[in-house]
């Protein structure tokens, strides 16, 4: 384990809220609204069925657990234990085949199965670790040649903050307080060259919307505030 890379008072923040994951009215909320939208643009890019797939950051599973439900084997890691219990617990209530979950990080799974995923996702992690473009790099080793990397973060600009921290957070109190810290917020910039230092190849972005009015996401094309990149892992010349 690379524990430079781990912060232990985020791992506990989110152990303490084990329990809520798959609460659809929870401190997860957003992430189950949000997952439809973000499921049928990596489907859109990568289409699941018969894939091989890792959830880098996987928490309770619910990404993991739908894009197994689209016919992807998946693995989800993750550091949080408790998370995991409660992402193993569901799909086996909910009889979800081709699932499974280990303990571990990013940067050591990497040096132990190198290329052998057809498609990494990394969703609403990078702006929790200390060193995120080692994760981006990790998620680089991980994926096959050809293959595509997913990442989804929150841009860091005074919008972003208005919107993401003190709207979010503090006003609607659609996630807790204190879930994000404005100074590890990413900017595409940033996180475009992590890819590119990675040796992937950014091809797609959006960004998700959220209307407090209708109290739904969408997609769109303003990355100003959450967004995601889908990169390419090149395939060498022959």
């Amino acid at each position: 384990m690379n524990a430079a890379n781990v912060d232990q008072a985020e791992l506990a923040k989110f152990s303490a809220l084990a329990h809520r994951w798959w609460d659809l009215d929870g401190e997860f909320a957003p992430l189950h609204q949000i997952n439809p939208l973000r499921l049928d643009w990596i489907d859109s890019i990568s289409p699941l069925s018969g894939q091989r797939v890792l959830d880098v950051g996987c928490g309770g599973g619910i990404l993991a657990e739908a894009m197994a439900r689209k016919g992807a084997e998946v693995l989800g890691i993750d550091l949080a234990d408790k998370s995991l219990k409660v992402a193993q617990l569901h799909a086996l209530e909910a009889e979800v085949t081709g699932l499974s979950y280990r303990q571990v990080a990013a940067e050591a799974l990497a040096a132990e199965m190198p290329g052998e995923f057809d498609a990494v996702t990394c969703m609403e992690m990078l702006e929790h670790v200390p060193d995120p473009a080692a994760i981006v790099q990790a998620c680089a080793a991980l994926v096959r040649p050809g293959g595509w990397v997913f990442l989804s973060t929150i841009n860091r600009n005074p919008k972003s903050f208005l919107l993401a921290i003190v709207g979010a957070e503090y006003m609607l109190g659609l996630v807790p307080r204190g879930t994000h810290e404005y100074a590890r917020l990413l900017r595409p910039s940033e996180l475009g060259r992590f890819c590119r230092e990675a040796g992937l190849d950014l091809q797609h972005s959006r960004g998700l919307q959220y209307n407090p009015l209708t109290q739904r996401f969408r997609l769109s094309a303003d990355t100003s505030v959450n967004y995601m990149v889908a990169a390419r892992k090149p395939v060498p010349a022959a």
